[in-house]
């Protein structure tokens, strides 16, 4: 660790002189130093009226290639990122809802796992990310059903590069990690192609200090005299996981675009022991393997005053599960095999069309074919061959969406979207929305926003097939979102922008599908909740041109977000009504800030997260709750521009003042640790 910190503050460090820093532009409107483009409310986007959304910055996507979505998501949005430990399942819990009420769009395709209903984000690295925005509460309408909490949208895009270009990143961290990045482009005024691959593989044995077990510390007489906790190490937490993503983009230049985007993940990750596991390591093997294939064609028709586009995709996951146990004479013995695939077949159809400039007419829809396929492997041996374990289903899922825009007058708007949905044989009632804008002040380009819709999320697979325990005669899920906010962006003469917004939102969801635990011995999903979601969110963006040469951007979000089960007791001894959901914290926040100064860059980064109870009666008893924490993270930027390439060398310190913190009861998380990048990207 020494060693590496060592490495780390020399390169940071390095003197520029030694590249030829007097070849950097010193005027500095001409060495990349610009100021974010202040948004003319007047002239916003029609597509755009009424709707709560968060843009992710492409400079933040592409900070860190050691990064996955769920890491991008803590530190610049204030959803609450779930997370088991590191390269372990990350979930989001948006607006106070569960992961399953987020829907998750890659390239307008749906990859929410059908079986469960959530995404995995530390599976989505953000190198592969272009562009990514979420759609708060009613916002989540206009892109899909189902997003009771709201919707996170991902996409690729052309690299919009002219010849063959290079780029190579290696990244060495702490815990054996090392991270590498690899991409080629190819465009000219037709073609944009472009090959993307990630490799990143860990011992992840941090150490951590484990609050869940006490050592006892004895005099000469074998009396116990003090007690400390110990400091182990990550058992079991190793992982390697292998992205590669490829895109083709066809241009005519005649108002048809062509695209084809395949991604392709194989990760192998063993699963991290809990702090209450006293095991011997070397006595068993927890390890979950996944296989994914995502691939779109898509065809846009642009024309002045319309616009259609068709996608038709495909997915297939392959994952397995499996624990084996040392028997007591050296072998191995399977005590799970738990086998799942899920192919998927997506297609979908979408057209705009403006008449005039007052109104803009749209139309959606979407089909999801599911086959999902679900056993233990191992039961199965056990039982002969012939038992019951799991379940194989199919289920086609259908959401269509039509809406008109208004904008009756400059500065006005008003948009209505109608949606439906269906699974399987089983049709939602309308799903309808209405949003309003209006500009209160032009000055300060201060837009006040307000929308209300309803909305449905469908059981998953799971929660109806799965053996044992699966409810068949479940309801969907259904709710009332309201939202109400203003929004402003001012600045000044290419100097400095500020913008920011506020929001109140106010959600009723009612059927809520909880898995309980039965008198048979295993859990079973039901619908035993009414669930009151509201809150606030805050966000704001500044940039300022400190001086020629000297460039600030501060982002900060905080979301105050209560969500109380007011549904009926479900037993004499049911604590949870009027309580905080579990495992969804009431407050969050966080602040990103960027100087840069030629070709530096210190980036600053800070998140918080205010206790979380992990019992839904709130009952702190028995394993207690998890304590709020702050995390800090800063990285420290080089670029070198030379002759025959550009050079890039970065240093990184997470969890900067070694924080001990968990995500997840009883899942460890890593203190203070290193990472150190370095780029090449030749010109031709």
């Amino acid at each position: 660790m020494k060693r590496l910190l060592s490495i780390l503050f020399a390169l940071t460090l390095l003197p520029s002189a030694a590249l030829a820093q007097d070849e950097m532009p010193k005027d500095w409107l001409h060495s990349g130093v610009n100021i974010r483009e202040v948004a003319v409310y007047g002239n916003r986007p029609m597509k755009e009226i009424g709707i709560q959304q968060t843009k992710l910055d492409s400079i933040v996507l592409k900070e860190n290639i050691a990064l996955s979505m769920a890491d991008i998501l803590t530190f610049n949005t204030s959803i609450f990122v779930k997370s088991y430990g590191r390269a372990t399942l990350s979930t989001v819990s948006f607006r106070g809802t569960s992961p399953s009420h987020t829907q998750v769009t890659w390239n307008g395709m749906r990859i929410n796992n059908p079986m469960l209903g959530m995404t995995d984000f530390s599976m989505i690295p953000s190198y592969f990310i272009d562009d990514a925005s979420l759609l708060h509460g009613t916002s989540s309408v206009n892109e899909t059903g189902g997003g009771l909490g709201g919707a996170i949208k991902m996409s690729t895009a052309p690299a919009e590069n002219r010849g063959f270009g290079l780029q190579y990143i290696q990244g060495i961290g702490s815990f054996k990690t090392f991270d590498e990045f690899l991409r080629l482009t190819y465009g000219d005024d037709h073609w944009q192609v472009s090959t993307r691959a990630v490799l990143s593989t860990s011992a992840n044995d941090y150490k951590y200090r484990n609050h869940d077990k006490k050592e006892n510390i004895y005099d000469e007489n074998m009396n116990i005299v003090d007690q400390y906790y110990p400091v182990e190490r990550n058992r079991s937490g190793s992982f390697r996981d292998l992205h590669i993503l490829q895109e083709v983009y066809y241009n005519t230049g005649r108002g048809d675009k062509l695209g084809l985007n395949a991604w392709f993940l194989s990760s192998n990750r063993e699963l991290p022991m809990l702090t209450t596991d006293y095991s011997n390591e070397a006595s068993f093997d927890n390890r979950q393997r996944e296989e994914t294939f995502r691939g779109i064609l898509s065809w846009e028709h642009l024309r002045s005053s319309w616009k259609m586009a068709v996608r038709a995709g495909y997915i297939h996951t392959w994952m397995a599960y499996d624990y084996k146990r040392d028997v007591g004479n050296g072998t191995m013995a399977h005590m799970t095999r738990s086998r799942s695939k899920v192919n998927t077949i997506y297609a979908q159809a979408e057209g705009e069309y403006y008449i005039g400039k007052r109104w803009l007419i749209t139309a959606n829809i979407a089909a999801h074919q599911h086959f999902v396929e679900s056993r233990d492997k191992n039961i199965i041996l056990q039982q002969g061959g012939n038992g019951i374990v799991g379940y194989r289903k199919a289920r086609i899922e259908l959401s269509g969406s039509a809406s008109v825009k208004w904008k009756p007058v400059d500065g006005v708007g008003i948009s209505a979207v109608v949606r439906e949905e269906m699974y399987g044989d089983e049709f939602s009632p309308i799903i309808p929305a209405l949003f309003v804008d209006g500009v209160i002040s032009k000055r300060g380009n201060v837009v006040a926003k307000a929308s209300v819709s309803r909305n449905y999320r469908f059981p998953t697979l799971n929660d109806l097939y799965f053996l044992p325990g699966g409810n068949p005669d479940l309801r969907k899920e259904s709710g009332w979102t309201y939202d109400a906010g203003l929004s402003f962006a001012v600045g000044g003469s290419g100097i400095y922008s500020l913008s920011g917004s506020a929001t109140w939102f106010d959600s009723y969801i009612h059927d809520w599908i909880l898995w309980l635990p039965t008198t048979k011995g295993f859990f079973s999903p039901k619908n035993i909740k009414d669930v009151h979601a509201y809150g606030v969110e805050v966000q704001a963006n500044l940039d300022v041109a400190l001086s020629k040469e000297w460039l600030l951007k501060l982002n900060g979000t905080y979301s105050w977000t209560p969500s109380i089960n007011e549904g009926e007791p479900i037993s004499a001894a049911d604590q949870s009504v009027g309580k905080q959901l579990p495992y969804v914290p009431k407050h969050s926040s966080s602040i990103t800030g960027r100087l840069s100064w030629r070709s530096w860059s210190l980036l600053y980064k800070w998140c918080y997260y205010s206790e979380r109870f992990t019992m839904s009666s709130n009952d702190i008893s028995l394993t207690g709750k998890l304590p709020e924490y702050f995390m800090n993270n800063i990285t420290l930027e080089k670029g070198f521009s030379m002759r025959w390439a550009d050079l890039t060398l970065k240093g990184t310190i997470n969890n900067l003042f070694n924080e001990e913190y968990l995500s997840v009861l009883s899942h460890p998380m890593p203190g203070i640790n290193f990472e150190i990048f370095i780029g090449i990207t030749p010109k031709w």
